[in-house]
């Protein structure tokens, strides 16, 4: 530890005991970056005016600290220590920066209400919202939000109204739910700020695999956000995201009737099992 290290973290004595512990090892971490880069003043200062411009992208529709701690790994390394729960439990999986409000719907409805709807391949998204001993969760709230056939959300894409392909659902006695959507694409994040910047300085690919967002509550039990990925996706090795988990790839199945679809479609079924509040490892 070197005297200017041990100087700081001498001095780092507030009223709280996580926030001391927090920023002391983010103080000594940050030192030993850069005692191990070395880097000039330049670059330190190129560093700082790197996250100045992410603060300022940021919109009510648009978080650039999110994307950037996406693109990174970072968001699914703290999902990963703060959601351990039995092995049948859905795994949690990264917000994204896309998520607002969706407008309240009933169980079937359509999500899709924009020009996507003519183009896109109409798809049935159904499942059981249940506890880990396979118990129905009755009155669960499923909201979900989800890109267009394009790639693009409605807070991207002028032809979408707002509360497009979304939805906020609440499941029946027998925890399902179901609405009706076009199947969804993959699609760059959005490279035009810093998280796209990084991207091209190290040489990676801005796609994400295929997907729906599912953020789910029920009384007791710990909210769960996740995806569900389509099977087959050309993406799903190299995400940019690292939001990949192998219990979230769905295969659609091709269907030529049934749920009150007009012509054929595909269905995704995905049950969603949550951990309970009181739950502790053995």
């Amino acid at each position: 530890m070197t005297p200017l290290l041990r100087q700081v973290l001498s001095q780092v004595d507030g009223p709280d005991p996580r926030a001391n512990e927090v920023v002391a090892a983010l103080v000594a971490h940050l030192h030993a970056f850069v005692e191990e880069v070395r880097p000039t003043e330049q670059e330190w200062l190129t560093g700082l005016d790197f996250l100045i411009e992410t603060g300022r992208l940021c919109t009510p529709h648009r978080n650039e600290f999110i994307l950037l701690s996406d693109m990174l790994g970072l968001t699914s390394a703290v999902d990963d220590v703060n959601h351990q729960g039995p092995a049948n439990m859905t795994p949690s999986s990264v917000e994204g920066p896309f998520h607002s409000p969706a407008p309240v719907r009933a169980l079937g409805d359509w999500i899709s209400h924009g020009p996507e709807r003519g183009r896109g391949t109409p798809t049935v998204v159904h499942g059981r919202v249940l506890d880990c001993d396979d118990t129905p969760l009755a009155g669960s709230e499923v909201e979900l939000w989800q890109s267009d056939d394009a790639g693009l959300y409605d807070s991207q894409d002028e032809a979408q109204e707002i509360g497009n392909l979304r939805g906020l659902f609440t499941t029946d006695a027998e925890g399902r739910y179901l609405f009706r959507t076009i199947r969804p694409s993959s699609y760059p994040v959005p490279t035009d700020g810093t998280a796209g910047r990084l991207l091209r300085a190290v040489g990676r690919h801005p796609m994400r695999p295929a997907h729906l967002h599912y953020r789910v509550s029920a009384a007791g039990h710990r909210p769960l956000v996740t995806h569900v990925f389509l099977a087959g996706d050309p993406y799903l090795g190299s995400d940019a995201a690292y939001a990949v988990k192998e219990e979230l790839i769905r295969e659609p199945r091709v269907r030529d009737s049934g749920w009150e679809m007009d012509g054929p479609y595909e269905e995704i079924e995905f049950d969603l099992r949550l951990v309970p509040l009181d739950w502790k490892p053995e």
